[in-house]
């Protein structure tokens, strides 16, 4: 994520929400009244997007002055106050709410990824993010997964190869899958690690007889099932576990020995942490 990128997104939001101007603020607030407020936990959570909101301040009003208390990552409580900004009143109005929307879901991300980490402590798989994002902020979504302990998967369609089922049907196989993808990687010299999913043992096996690739999904494979999927691999490639995981499962999945478990409720599921920004 660049700054450019944010910048962007940035200025797109705030014009969505903005438009013509701040009408409420302009009709009963003076132009050059200034003003302090400080951001407020509303309940436990793992806070993120400090630096976000440090970035949205600055740009709203270069000269605002931004003293973080506590930082990205960091367990909060009730009543804890996370940092305290000065500026323009009309500065600290246009912003509030972009700044709490990004916050609270970022919050809420990094929170409920810490969850499902805490329940692998002592193991060496990781946690997977997916491609459920919410539209426009997917980079910031996958990087409160990050906040919270979690691991990025690919981050779109361009950085990795991932054959679902829906590409092995349409391709009319696995065995056509993975040798079209090699030979369009090849002609278009690219080097992208190559994911296959497999929805059953048939499917294993004709993964494992094709080869070529860097790692399996087990899609939906119950906890028995995976144990013998991990068995037949033997380590010849990484495993990734998905599909329907819970936080009362996730630990059963990687005790089975996979490298990975990817959970889709990491940033599609999720409760926004309650945050607010008051006057002082």
């Amino acid at each position: 994520m660049t700054n450019d990128w944010l910048t962007n997104f940035i200025k797109s939001a705030l014009q969505e929400d903005i438009g013509d101007g701040d009408h409420s603020s302009l009709a009963c607030i003076p132009q050059n009244a200034r003003g302090k407020a400080v951001l407020l936990a509303k309940e436990t959570g793992i806070i993120a997007g400090v630096e976000i909101a440090v970035f949205i301040f600055k740009h709203v009003e270069p000269t605002s002055k931004v003293n973080v208390l506590i930082q990205d990552g960091t367990v909060v409580y009730q009543g804890d106050k996370v940092f305290e900004v000065e500026a323009s009143v009309h500065t600290l109005l246009k912003a509030e709410r972009l700044v709490l929307n990004i916050m609270q879901r970022l919050s809420g991300v990094a929170t409920k990824t810490n969850q499902y980490v805490r329940r692998l402590e002592g193991l060496q798989t990781k946690v997977l993010d997916t491609r459920k994002t919410t539209p426009g902020m997917r980079l910031l979504e996958k990087q409160a997964v990050l906040i919270g302990g979690g691991t990025n998967h690919r981050i779109g369609l361009y950085d990795m190869i991932m054959l679902k089922d829906n590409h092995i049907d349409f391709a009319g196989g696995i065995e056509n899958a993975i040798t079209r993808t090699k030979s369009y990687l090849k002609d278009q010299n690219k080097d992208l690690r190559i994911e296959v999913e497999v929805r059953n043992f048939e499917e294993l096996n004709e993964v494992l007889r094709v080869g070529g690739i860097d790692r399996i999904m087990l899609d939906n494979f119950t906890v028995e099932d995976t144990k013998e999927a991990v068995a037949i691999i033997n380590g010849a490639f990484e495993i990734e576990s998905s599909g329907n995981i819970t936080l009362e499962t996730i630990r059963d999945y990687a005790e089975t020995g996979v490298d990975f478990v990817s959970v889709g409720a990491l940033t599609h599921q999720i409760s926004s942490l309650d945050l607010s920004l008051k006057a002082t």
